[in-house]
């Protein structure tokens, strides 16, 4: 389990149930999951059931984001479409509305970015955010993503299409390379 004075992430659990489906069944999370019906219980128990398969085998891990002080589980955090050869992920987050603006998401940031390039070895994070979400696109801003590149027309919203925002983070470790093969004695 990762840490902080205000958040917990953890893995999932069977108890989580209740959690998961009020937040796999919220319509205002559906935009950001590419959802558009909702989620029975009997899937999500077979989701859980198999919830703690190896990352690098099925390539995605997701975290129970929790409130410290309450105990109470407050959101998710994704890591997606691992590519072992680049080493390189996804990361999406999740916060239920009424936990919002509390400062969980950035805690949560701080403590996976660390466990991503030291325990996961990954060498780099990426996100897509619409790019009318200000609250996300500033969060990962100040988490050190920087903005490289815009796809046009790219999610379809209830009010029409919307350009995506595509974020970029390089994790501190090993220098990055200049592009170019490294030489080798021959």
């Amino acid at each position: 389990m990762l840490t902080s004075n205000l958040v917990s992430l953890r893995p999932l659990e069977a108890e989580d149930l209740d959690f998961l489906y009020e937040l796999e069944n919220d319509p205002a999370v559906w935009a950001v999951s590419d959802t558009l019906v909702p989620v029975s219980r009997f899937t999500l128990r077979q989701y859980l059931s198999s919830a703690s398969a190896d990352f690098f085998e099925v390539r995605q891990l997701r975290l129970v984001l929790e409130e410290t002080a309450t105990g109470a589980a407050a959101g998710t955090v994704d890591i997606f479409g691992f590519e072992p050869l680049h080493q390189r992920a996804g990361i999406g987050i999740t916060v239920l509305a009424r936990y919002r603006r509390r400062g969980l998401a950035q805690a949560a940031l701080a403590l996976l970015v660390p466990y991503a390039r030291q325990v996961l070895r990954l060498h780099q994070l990426h996100c897509t955010i619409a790019a009318d979400n200000r609250a996300s696109l500033r969060l990962f801003r100040q988490a050190g993503f920087r903005r490289v590149g815009v796809r046009q027309a790219w999610l379809r919203g209830p009010g029409g299409w919307l350009d995506a925002v595509e974020m970029q983070l390089l994790l501190p470790g090993e220098p990055a390379g200049e592009g170019r093969p490294v030489s080798r004695p021959g």
